[in-house]
């Protein structure tokens, strides 16, 4: 099976990824317009969607209502600025979905 990557940020984060010829989705950090290109990028049907942390936390609620389904696989990863966490927190749950287990846990 062959599927698509995407990947959702701001211009510095997508920026690499387009040189490498994956789709991206360049956004300002407003919580409607993040909100809005989640949902566009969902109805795209990818198969993996990498999200800039800062982008991610906007973006969370329309992302958390896939993260039970195995597709897409929606991955935070921390840009740019000091990460708040959020990224650790989306790969534990992640994680428990996958294993049944809080691996992450202290």
């Amino acid at each position: 099976m062959e599927s698509k990557v995407a990947v959702f940020g701001g211009e510095d984060f997508v920026m690499p990824f387009s040189a490498l010829g994956l789709d991206t989705y360049a956004v300002e950090l407003d919580a409607a317009t993040v909100a809005e290109t989640a949902n566009e990028i969902l109805k795209k049907r990818y198969g993996l969607v990498v999200v800039a942390e800062n982008v991610a936390v906007l973006a969370n609620e329309v992302f958390e209502a896939k993260q039970r389904q195995a597709v897409p696989c929606v991955v935070v990863v921390p840009f740019a600025t000091e990460s708040e966490g959020f990224a650790t927190k989306t790969l534990g749950k992640m994680l428990k979905i996958a294993t049944g287990i809080d691996i992450l846990a202290n």
